[in-house]
């Protein structure tokens, strides 16, 4: 195999991600995966894209990522009637992403469930949006979708369909339980009502203009989006930032943990029947978000950050409140966890409830603070119920205040932005910044003339849907929606 260097910048304030790209067959590929899963590797993300325009077919691309780091496998299918191996029954994550791959650009995989994942009959079937030929502007009838579900049968089997709409605000899921009384069997979701051809629009910008865009793909990650995003287009432009806009970046990206892990701790604490906790959170949240709005000019910090570094500086004074805030958080997130652990209630509908081994969770390649709860990532073992969730997070939330008093004693005098250069054409690159949920990714392809010609978000949600599938099982249904919160992951994120 040809290997050559692939440009990646990485989140972390040391060094870079040692990334490598290599051309495979069809041999190469499964033999590539098969070794990287023996040896601990996971799935990162796998997407794909028309190159016939370069006179080069199709091609597949599949990130991995082991303790060494990024290797990114690129698979050319001559034509659209072509196909490459399953890569599920090696990586079952894989499975999602390959259906959404042929939705999207017509790439086939030789898989045993050929169902579409983005596909909702909102185009034709036999039109593939991210092809290079595919005509955006015609108004199509709305079609008709019979989405083959899978049932399990038996004495006493019921099946209870909820969504895709729901109440509230949240986006839209469809979730099928197959139950016997409240006892959960089997669970199976149908995502994607959300789709809004993200990776189409990020075609049609320019790479500076693409950051806008990128912050706004899940609003509760602008910051991650928008880091991972920069990332890579800095490593396409070969830019070095500045250290205190590195600084201010991860200034802001503790600040959205915070506030993330806030707001979920306390409809955690809803939804086990102990509002208390809503209205207490809820109100640590929104100072977090305020004070945001105060120093960065928006409470979820959209567009703070952008290629070449970051728009706003900070004043002393606005370091003085962030301290402050800092150490009135620590004081408050500490009385209400021993509040949580006091309560006989909350605990007795915590515990033991969605519960992720370390087993499944490695199978699944399942990350973030998820995948801590379950012990994976060199945490200290945990059971992977709610209560160990609820743990990580309130851990998490107490490390993101220490590491921004850290951050605003270190930070570093400087240039906040650098002018971008003109980029070169048809360079890649990735971003990766570990967000809240997980680790968020962006492989970004410059064109001619400074403009994208190939833009895949991945969020940590792709791998950490399909375990909530399996956390359930066993489970009571009225317990699906405390252990679904448990997780929270983007619809948004995911359906690009």
């Amino acid at each position: 195999m040809n290997v050559s260097p692939l440009g990646v910048s990485s989140a972390t304030l040391a060094c870079p991600v040692p990334a490598q790209r290599c051309p495979v067959n069809s041999g190469q590929l499964l033999t590539a995966c098969r070794l990287a899963w023996e040896q601990g590797g996971q799935l990162a993300a796998l997407w794909a894209s028309d190159e016939r325009d370069r006179e080069r077919g199709f091609c597949v691309h599949v990130l991995l990522r082991d303790r060494d780091g990024l290797t990114l496998l690129d698979h050319t299918l001559p034509d659209g009637g072509a196909r490459y191996p399953d890569l599920s029954t090696i990586f079952p994550v894989a499975n999602r992403m390959q259906r959404a791959a042929f939705d999207l650009v017509g790439t086939e995989s030789d898989t045993d469930d050929p169902r579409p994942w983005i596909w909702q009959a909102a185009w034709p079937i036999d039109q593939f949006p991210l092809r290079r030929d595919f005509a955006a502007s015609p108004k199509w009838e709305p079609g008709e979708e019979d989405y083959p579900f899978v049932r399990v049968s038996g004495d006493g089997v019921h099946e209870i369909a909820v969504g895709p709409v729901h109440a509230g605000t949240i986006e839209p899921g469809h979730f099928r339980f197959q139950v016997v009384g409240e006892k959960v069997l089997r669970l199976e979701e149908r995502l994607s009502f959300a789709h809004k051809g993200i990776e189409k629009r990020f075609e049609t910008l320019s790479i500076a203009d693409g950051s806008r865009l990128a912050a706004r793909i899940s609003g509760d990650s602008a910051v991650a989006y928008g880091w991972a995003y920069a990332q890579a287009v800095e490593a396409i432009a070969g830019l070095e930032l500045s250290q205190r806009a590195t600084w201010l970046r991860a200034l802001c990206l503790e600040r959205e943990r915070v506030a993330n892990h806030l707001g979920d701790l306390g409809y955690l604490g809803n939804d086990g029947g102990f509002a208390f906790g809503l209205s207490q959170f809820s109100r640590l949240k929104e100072d977090v978000l305020r004070l945001n709005r105060r120093v960065f000019g928006h409470r979820l910090l959209m567009d703070v950050i952008v290629p070449g570094g970051v728009t706003h500086d900070i004043a002393p004074e606005s370091t003085a409140e962030m301290r402050t805030q800092c150490a009135s958080l620590d004081r408050e997130i500490r009385l209400l966890r021993d509040i949580y652990d006091d309560h006989a209630g909350l605990q007795d509908r915590f515990r033991n409830c969605g519960r992720v081994t370390n087993e499944l969770a490695t199978k699944l390649g399942l990350c973030g603070f998820a995948a801590r709860a379950s012990g994976v990532a060199d945490d200290l073992n945990r059971d992977g119920d709610v209560a160990a969730r609820v743990a990580v997070r309130f851990d998490e939330a107490l490390e993101s205040l220490r590491l921004i008093d850290v951050i605003l004693d270190a930070l570093p005098q400087g240039d906040i932005i650098a002018a971008l250069p003109r980029f070169r054409e048809f360079k890649p690159a990735l971003g990766c910044v570990e967000g809240w949920r997980g680790p968020v990714w962006f492989a970004l392809e410059s064109g001619p003339t400074d403009a994208i010609r190939r833009c895949h978000p991945h969020d940590p949600s792709w791998q950490n849907w399909p375990v909530i599938e399996h956390a359930v099982i066993g489970n009571i249904v009225p317990d699906f929606p405390l252990i679904n919160k448990s997780f929270n992951l983007s619809y948004s994120g995911h359906d690009l």
